[in-house]
């Protein structure tokens, strides 16, 4: 099934449940309010919303209204917890081959990760709101599933039954403020301003075959200011899949229902072309793009983002229907 949920003044807003073609909704009051209500009680609650997904794709829910992607906040508005990996090592290898550094041993047996910021979570269609455009402003395509409890010493197999929803995620970053950050040796914070998530989230059998042990086997595109810069396949060059990246954090402590657990910017390898590397599935941020055009050329020229720019995040199935709908944003100064 697909839920939202709608903006309605508060700050958790309401639940909905979305049709499959994102076409009709219909409010989920009568079952539950809130998202974290349903993965609280995920085994009651979860059929009744199933019940009802499955009369709203029939067309015979009586109080349906068309799905409208500006209403929605993030499908988990705040979260218990919202815990960022990099399990695409490609990216981690281009970011280091473009200062001339090796990438430890331990990266590819021990998942990177950060805590973000899981208080203020922004929908799909607001403004990403920036002080200043000399903070170096980057968008980040990934995935991010929200779990069930699952518990400390959970083994990756285990993780993965803790897995309910799946949705798309731009991780922004402020790329000017990170090398100040990273040298204190504490990790991100300032540099990574509200996250915003796709229209809605998913369960599992809504991504069918492509849903392939812990990892989704289809692309996912990043368009800015109207131009496809990535149509990067996410299933393949995942190195660590999502349960392992929840076993990651279930190493010392419990993880809650209601934790948010991201992928990383979705990356892809080069190919050989004439004896130079090319990257022709595009890429998932722009830092990406200037670590490949200072491997290239010595030094980046693509610029980070602008007051004004726009970026659209999406993912299609192979029926090719937006999954999720699509997060499209632009940047705008402070009010």
């Amino acid at each position: 099934m697909k839920l939202a949920t709608y903006k309605d003044g508060s700050r958790d807003g309401q639940l909905v449940v979305v049709s499959r073609d994102l076409s009709t909704a219909h409010y989920a009051t009568g079952i539950a309010m809130r998202m974290q209500q349903v993965l609280d009680d995920w085994s009651f609650l979860s059929p009744q919303l199933q019940d009802l997904y499955q009369t709203l794709n029939s067309g015979k829910a009586r109080h349906a209204f068309p799905f409208d992607p500006t209403m929605c906040m993030a499908p988990l508005p705040r979260a218990y917890q919202w815990a960022d990996g990099s399990a695409y090592l490609n990216h981690v290898e281009l970011v280091r081959k473009a200062r001339n550094s090796e990438v430890p041993a331990s990266f590819y047996t021990d998942p990177l990760m950060y805590q973000g910021g899981s208080d203020d979570f922004i929908g799909p269609r607001d403004d990403v709101v920036v002080p200043s455009e000399e903070f170096g402003i980057d968008f980040e395509a990934e995935i991010a599933v929200v779990t069930a409890d699952v518990p400390m010493g959970s083994s990756p197999e285990q993780a993965l039954d803790g897995i309910r929803l799946v949705m798309l995620v731009n991780d922004v970053s402020l790329r000017n403020l990170i090398p100040a950050e990273l040298a204190k040796g504490f990790g991100f914070f300032q540099s990574k301003p509200a996250t915003a998530f796709s229209p809605v989230a998913v369960t599992l059998d809504e991504l069918g075959d492509a849903w392939d042990h812990g990892r989704v086997n289809l692309t996912l595109q990043s368009t800015w200011n109207g131009r496809t810069v990535g149509l990067c396949d996410a299933g393949p060059e995942m190195t660590f899949h999502f349960g392992q990246l929840i076993a990651h954090i279930c190493k010392t402590r419990n993880v809650r229902a209601g934790s948010i657990v991201g992928s990383g910017t979705v990356s892809n390898q080069s190919v050989e072309v004439d004896g130079r590397p090319q990257w022709p599935k595009g890429y998932s941020c722009i830092a990406e793009k200037r670590c490949i055009e200072t491997i290239l050329d010595g030094q980046p020229s693509t610029p980070f983002m602008k007051f004004g720019d726009t970026i659209r995040i999406e993912m299609k199935g192979k029926d090719g229907q937006s999954l999720f709908g699509a997060i499209d944003q632009k940047i705008a100064r402070p009010a």
